[in-house]
């Protein structure tokens, strides 16, 4: 059973940084697509940064600012978030998807991640 525990959200003033990290266990292959997404409250969850076998992917919204990457020696996936602003504030989730190594581009939805973490919050002040 594949599980997800991430950590290092809290709150932060506008401008600065965090680091989320993703700790995965039981885990059959490595190489399947990962990604963070996020949901603000009101809103959908909205996919920021995938990584898969051949690349990785952001929204718009944050390229420039998030940093996704994974250590599979440490089964850990990452997300720097800097120059942070507070519309970045939400429940921060990772994913993983067990039926595809390549991950559907940012804004295809959810749908293909079967496993999901508990989430971490992340709040941005002005």
């Amino acid at each position: 059973q594949v599980q997800l525990v991430e950590s290092g959200g809290g709150s932060v003033q506008a401008g600065g940084s965090l680091r989320l990290s993703c700790a995965f266990f039981g885990y059959a292959d490595s190489n399947y697509c990962m990604g963070w997404f996020r949901q603000a409250p009101g809103k959908e969850r909205e996919g920021v940064a995938t990584i898969d076998i051949s690349t990785t992917r952001y929204a718009d919204s944050v390229k420039g600012r998030f940093t996704i990457s994974k250590d599979n020696a440490k089964n850990t996936l990452y997300l720097q978030m800097n120059s942070l602003s507070p519309e970045d504030t939400a429940m921060y989730y990772c994913a993983t998807s067990s039926r595809t190594w390549y991950c559907p581009v940012i804004g295809a939805g959810t749908s293909q991640y079967n496993y999901w973490g508990q989430g971490t919050q992340v709040t941005v002040s002005s």
